[in-house]
């Protein structure tokens, strides 16, 4: 089996409710990673970094990202992200040269309010790191899977589709 890591940045997937302000808050934990994750009969390892929604992610986050990937000695990597600069991350960490198998994943809906999707996200990231056999940044998302430059979110219809380009 491989060895996994987890790396959550934040986003949509880790928003819970905050009955103070009555807004949704980033879970800079990241609990619903490890609920999702204690289902499993494996360890994944667990790097929680930046706790920001996407549209908060700036260049030194992804500079961070980048730089937590490189000294890794994880091969295979998930990275937990908002859904709304998904993209932009990926295409920093493919200029970045890394030489390791990521897959971004996130969710359009928190896990904390319905956790459907999130976990469905995750489990297919997670499935798909045990088929890949070259490394590169993919994205899965909505029950697609492939090179991050073939899944794009779309806005009309609130999920990713895949676009061969």
């Amino acid at each position: 089996m491989k060895e996994i890591l987890i790396i959550s940045t934040g986003g949509t997937f880790n928003k819970v409710y905050d009955p103070l302000t009555g807004t949704l808050e980033i879970d800079k934990e990241s609990k619903a990673v490890e609920q999702i994750a204690s289902k499993w009969l494996c360890k994944l390892h667990l790097l929680n970094i930046i706790g920001k929604d996407s549209l908060d992610i700036n260049t030194s986050d992804r500079q961070a990202l980048v730089e937590n990937i490189r000294k890794s000695t994880y091969q295979y990597i998930i990275v937990i992200h908002g859904t709304d600069t998904m993209d932009i991350t990926a295409s920093y960490l493919d200029k970045a040269k890394l030489d390791k198998s990521i897959i971004l994943t996130g969710a359009m809906v928190p896990y904390s309010i319905d956790p459907t999707e999130a976990t469905a996200n995750l489990a297919s990231a997670y499935g798909y790191t045990h088929l890949l056999k070259n490394s590169g940044i993919y994205i899965a998302m909505n029950g697609v899977i492939d090179n991050y430059l073939s899944i794009k979110k779309n806005r009309i219809e609130g999920k990713f589709d895949l676009q061969y380009v």
